[in-house]
């Protein structure tokens, strides 16, 4: 029952600020979100230009006064746009697997630090904070946080804006993948446009303000429920809520 009421709860909250944020559009006010989650190497590349629109993007968060959700790290891209977003005054929040702090969080880290389990609970737990996310150029765990949520997406376990900053060509070649699946019949049209996709953080931002879903017609309307819900707490739930995942067909009266 108590896993039942938070699942309500998380459905209400996530269609109150698919609200808000239409509501908020062309009116003057600085952004219809209010945290967003960015995907990002904990290294910092070959060029500068990876670094530099790191820092970009952190100074249009600040600008629009949207707090930043992250890896936790404090090297590479991670650390240079926790530094931008902490140093604007807005809050960061850097989310960590325990395992994972020895070789990503060097010298003094910023904002609050939630540490974890493992890599699941990292990206429960990030994407329960968040009301948006952006990649920026990474390795495999970039990528693969960037797949699973748009996954997500996809499965209607949640419908916010998944953004990709596509600085100087960087992800040209996943963008062709996933036209290319499309044209083999892998992923529908709705599916491809989950992804928004820019080269600078302004234009990403403003794309993704203007987001609205679109349904797959040929993907079923599912409830994601949790196993064994009885013996879990209300307050461990947002930690497991992605881990231990059933499916059911639910039919909308």
């Amino acid at each position: 029952m108590e896993m039942q009421n938070w699942h309500l709860h998380y459905r209400i909250l996530s269609m109150e600020s698919s609200v808000n944020m239409k509501l908020l559009q062309g009116t003057g006010a600085e952004s219809g979100f209010k945290r967003i989650c960015v995907f990002c190497g904990s290294r910092s590349g070959n060029k500068s230009v990876y670094m530099d629109v790191a820092m970009a993007l952190g100074k249009e968060l600040v600008q629009r006064k949207i707090d930043l959700v992250y890896g936790g790290g404090s090297i590479g891209l991670m650390g240079k746009i926790s530094e931008t977003v902490h140093a604007g005054g807005n809050h960061v929040i850097g989310v960590i697997p325990r395992a994972l702090m020895p070789s990503e969080v060097c010298g003094q880290t910023v904002g609050e630090t939630i540490a974890v389990d493992d890599m699941h609970q990292r990206k429960a737990e990030m994407a329960r904070l968040a009301d948006a996310f952006i990649a920026l150029p990474g390795g495999y765990g970039t990528l693969e946080e960037l797949l699973e949520i748009i996954t997500w997406s996809q499965l209607g376990i949640h419908a916010k804006p998944v953004g990709l900053l596509n600085v100087n060509c960087y992800y040209d070649a996943l963008l062709t993948l996933f036209d290319k699946a499309v044209e083999e019949g892998f992923l529908s049209i709705a599916g491809r446009r989950i992804l928004v996709s820019a080269p600078t953080a302004t234009e990403l931002l403003d794309k993704m303000e203007k987001f609205a879903p679109v349904k797959d017609k040929n993907m079923p309307q599912l409830f994601w429920g949790v196993a064994e819900a009885s013996q879990i707490s209300l307050q461990s739930t947002p930690r497991v809520f992605f881990n231990k995942i059933f499916m059911h067909n639910y039919i909308q009266m």
